[in-house]
């Protein structure tokens, strides 16, 4: 085994692929002894990493377990949302895990591998998860809906996979907060939108009319009621980016000055603007782009 890198989104399944190989690997028993799980939670200074982490990679092990298996001679550290560990600490992982080779296998699990140091990634083995397949995370959740005896139509798993894009767990707390929900009766489609926060495209539709109506005053009350509904505008301008791309309505040009717009906004949003203003200044602009022809 040599040390690994594992990348990519959220709920994809790095943390239980190295969990389930440790497993395998070392037995429940022999488990505790031999891997170390540190997560973004735990400390993981440049201190805990020369005490803690090198305290147990000096750790010699033996081969064998205790059901009389074979066991690997070495023990697992794993660092999970190695990301989030400064550059320092990072830092002092690199001689560690070169010195203990012998005994001790790395795991640095991250999201984003721009944010993990050179010579790291450079002395491990990377594998990139990408987003599940829509074909697996409908398997998966048919699986669980069957075995915890949850009702729900087809329909309702096809869109679930659709909101939660590639990420299982996600997808996965949607259908128990919707199983919560209904308590006992089917889940559908309609419900699934309601707890995912997704926008229906009925509202989209009609605020996108409402732009081409050229009216200012009916267009501020279709913002006004998409605010008081309770939905975010950072997810319309996520649905409304889509929309717009894959729409046949709009020319290039359009396309570009609106999308354009959308990632101003989308950046105003995450800097704390007012969702209101962000969204009427967003409709204006597509409202000018749609009747200036």
């Amino acid at each position: 085994l040599p040390n690994l890198l594992f990348y990519g989104p959220p709920g994809t399944g790095k943390t239980s692929t190295i969990l389930a190989a440790a497993r395998e690997l070392f037995g429940p028993d022999l488990f505790r002894q031999r891997v170390l799980e540190l997560n973004a939670s735990d400390e993981r200074g440049i201190q805990v990493i020369r005490e803690k982490v090198k305290a147990f990679a000096q750790l010699t092990a033996s081969g064998s377990r205790s059901d009389g298996k074979m066991c690997p001679p070495f023990k697992i550290v794993i660092l999970d949302e190695a990301d989030s560990m400064t550059s320092a600490a990072q830092a002092a992982l690199r001689r560690t895990m070169e010195k203990e080779s012998k005994t001790t296998r790395f795991c640095l699990i991250c999201n984003y591998i721009s944010r993990i140091i050179e010579p790291l990634t450079s002395r491990c083995s990377k594998f990139r998860f990408k987003p599940l397949s829509d074909s697996i995370q409908q398997q998966r959740l048919l699986d669980v809906s069957e075995k915890e005896h949850v009702k729900i139509s087809n329909e309702a798993v096809s869109y679930l996979v659709k909101v939660s894009e590639g990420d299982l767990r996600k997808a996965i707390t949607f259908l128990q907060s919707a199983t919560r929900l209904m308590g006992g009766k089917e889940i559908t489609e309609k419900i699934v939108t309601e707890i995912a926060g997704v926008i229906p495209k009925e509202t989209i539709d009609e605020l996108l009319l409402g732009c081409q109506s050229g009216s200012f005053e009916k267009l501020e009350t279709l913002a006004k009621n998409l605010i008081n509904e309770g939905f975010a505008v950072a997810q319309l301008v996520n649905q409304l980016h889509d929309t717009v791309v894959e729409s046949e309505d709009f020319s290039d040009k359009q396309k570009s000055v609106i999308v354009e717009k959308l990632a101003e906004v989308d950046k105003c949003l995450a800097d704390g603007a007012d969702e209101f203003l962000q969204l009427m200044s967003l409709c204006a602009l597509v409202m000018q782009q749609l009747t200036q022809n």
